[in-house]
Formats: C-alpha cells, sequence, structure tokens
C-alpha cells in the first residue's frame, strides 16, 4: 500500500538527529535508532513533511514530554537560548538537502511541494514547534522565512511571549490561561503577510480562538487528535473542529499513544493502529475528508507497536482501506489535503 506518498503533518527528527549525533544515528542509513530516517522512509511511502525545530526544555533536555503527568507547565526559554538551538537544528536539515544530491528538497512553495511528491524527491517543510527564537521585532522571523521557514505554532507546551501551550496531564482540557497576548496577535498577522502557516496543535484554547479571530488563513492543527474520543487538553474540542472546517482548515492525526485512547495509555503495546483510525473516522465525521490528513509526531512521541516506525504507514492505508476508504479517499488523506491547505495558506 505505497500508492501514494504521505506527505506527513509532523515530525521531530531534527531534534532526534541534533540529541542523538554521538549515538551512532545517520539519516541517510538505516537504523533502529528513532522512526525516520531515508531507506526507511522510502520503504514505508513517506514522501515528506513537515520538520520540526523543537527547543528542549533548559534544565531538562531530551524527550518533549519528560513528565507528561505534570499540570505545570516548563518555565518560558531564554530567547538567546532557543535561537542558538534552532539555528543548530535548521543547519541540520540544510546539510541533509546538501548531501542528498536531489534526493531531498526544503520545499518554499506549493509548486515545489507538488513536484517533489510526483517526483519521488522528499519534501521538507521547515517548521518552528514553538517560537522562542523569534524576537517581537520579528527580525529573526523574516530571517528564518528566506531560509526557508513556512509553518510555525506560537507555542509548545509552555508559556512564550506569545501565548501559553497546553500541559500533558490527563484528564485534561485546553481551555487553560489567557489567550494571546499582543504580541503574539502580531505575531500571527505577520505570519499571515509573509504566507507562513500557523499551527494550533499546542496553544490553549483561548489561543485557538484569538487566532480564529485574527488569521486570514485557514484553522490547522498539525499533529492533534479528537478530545471526545482522548481527553487530552492536546486534543481537539467539537466546537475546534467546526471552525476548522468552516476555515477550509485541516487536523493531521498524530500518533503518540497517550492521545489515542480513552484512558490515556501510554504503552505502546496495548495501543493499535485502529485507535489512529477510530481518530481519522471521527475527523471525517465532523470535518469531511477534505480536512483530514496525518501528523504522525514521529522521532517526538510513543506510538503504537504494531505500527513500529515510518514502515508501518502503509498498515494505516490497508486499514483505511478495510474500512471502505477508497483510492480518491486515501489520495485525499495522504497527500492532496495538505498540498490543497498549503496552496491556501503560503504565498
Amino acid at each position: 500500500m505505497t500508492n501514494f506518498p504521505i506527505f506527513d503533518g509532523h515530525n521531530d527528527t531534527l531534534l532526534d538527529l541534533y540529541e542523538k549525533a554521538g549515538d551512532g544515528r545517520t539519516f541517510w542509513q538505516r537504523n533502529t535508532i528513532g522512526h525516520i530516517d531515508f531507506p526507511r522512509a522510502q520503504e514505508g511511502g513517506f514522501g515528506g513533511g513537515f520538520f520540526a525545530i523543537f527547543i528542549p526544555n533548559r534544565k531538562k533536555p531530551g524527550k518533549k514530554d519528560d513528565n507528561p503527568d505534570s499540570a505545570v507547565l516548563p518555565p518560558p526559554l531564554k530567547s538567546r537560548y532557543a535561537l542558538r538551538r534552532a539555528t543548530a537544528m535548521a543547519s541540520i536539515l540544510f546539510r541533509l538537502e546538501r548531501e542528498s544530491e536531489g534526493k531531498l528538497q526544503i520545499v518554499r512553495s506549493a509548486d515545489q511541494l507538488e513536484t517533489c511528491l510526483q517526483t519521488g524527491v522528499m519534501a521538507a517543510v521547515l517548521h518552528f514547534e514553538g517560537a522562542e527564537a523569534i524576537d517581537t521585532n520579528f527580525d529573526t522571523l523574516h530571517i528564518f522565512y528566506g531560509a526557508g521557514l513556512r509553518s510555525l505554532g506560537p507555542v509548545w507546551s509552555r508559556p512564550t511571549k506569545y501565548g501559553v501551550g497546553v500541559p500533558f496531564v490527563f484528564p485534561g482540557d485546553p481551555d487553560i490561561g489567557p489567550g494571546l497576548t499582543d504580541a503574539g496577535k502580531a505575531l500571527v498577522r505577520e505570519c499571515n503577510q509573509l504566507g507562513v502557516m500557523i499551527d494550533l496543535s499546542h496553544l490553549n484554547e483561548k489561543g485557538f480562538w484569538d487566532v480564529a479571530a485574527i488569521t486570514d488563513a485557514p484553522l490547522v492543527a498539525t499533529h492533534s487528535n479528537a478530545h471526545a474520543l482522548c481527553p487530552s487538553p492536546r486534543n481537539l474540542k467539537d466546537k475546534q473542529l467546526a471552525a476548522i472546517k468552516e476555515s477550509g482548515g485541516m487536523v493531521g492525526v498524530n500518533f503518540h499513544v497517550s492521545f489515542l485512547c480513552c484512558h490515556g495509555r501510554k504503552e505502546p503495546e496495548n495501543t493499535t493502529i485502529m485507535d489512529i483510525v477510530r481518530h481519522v473516522e471521527y475527523l471525517v465525521e465532523h470535518l469531511g475528508i477534505e480536512h483530514v490528513g496525518f501528523g504522525s509526531d514521529f522521532d517526538g512521541a510513543r506510538i503504537p507497536a504494531d505500527l513500529g516506525d515510518v514502515t508501518g504507514l502503509p498498515k494505516i492505508l490497508t486499514a483505511l482501506r478495510d474500512r471502505g476508504y477508497g483510492d480518491d479517499d486515501l489520495k485525499k488523506l495522504t497527500h492532496q489535503n495538505w498540498l490543497r491547505l498549503l496552496r491556501a495558506t503560503w504565498k
């Protein structure tokens, strides 16, 4: 089931390469470390995706959910620290493009993305998961835009000068904390002018509605699920889904086990591909087939054991086909919806 290239809404492969540089992990050789490398991506039909730059907590670098049950958000990051690490991780992606000899391209337009998907070149969208590296004058935003930044989340699950994220406590509600700051509202407007997509996945509910009131672009959550099926504050309520649909936006289904199950299970062996399919079907029911895609969170999450890594993506397509999804549906879910969304957002 690799007939259709799969464009994915979120991975943390740059962070994993950055943190495990001394562990023998490389991108161009097949590994048992992490979820994505080039040989495994080809095997799984992975056509590309949003390659996130995520800045680890300063005192506890490592996986993003070091304390997933905590209701207390980590402290804000220092801008200088965030900028140093954002630059270092961006340079990894630029080096991968240079080393690829045409096998990987950082895409800056929807036309480039479409060409990559048609020709088998891995398409990489540079994304910031949290805007700590962006100054409030937006000088760094314009510099990174010139380098290829095309997607940005104002927050990760901690506060920034732009807004407040949600904790990983379970069960929980995304309606915590204040909305966007004045600087956050200005950031949304600046991103609209540039054509940088705003990602709502980690933003709290008040911040979500602030973006909805300001933006002139479709609403997008690159890697979130349905709160009705799994009451994690990282997931979206039905009224948020309705707003996303009305805007012509999208949700990328997250494969992280804690965002899939009604009990918030954290064990990959007790979570299955069918849990992913349940969220796909719920989102299709509430949004329509044209507004749903994948947002795996590969290399940044614990995923179902029967999925394993990027080579398991065809299993999801097989499961969806068994549930009655035809070729036209699968093309939309795997890449056409993302391509449509980015054409409507990028300039």
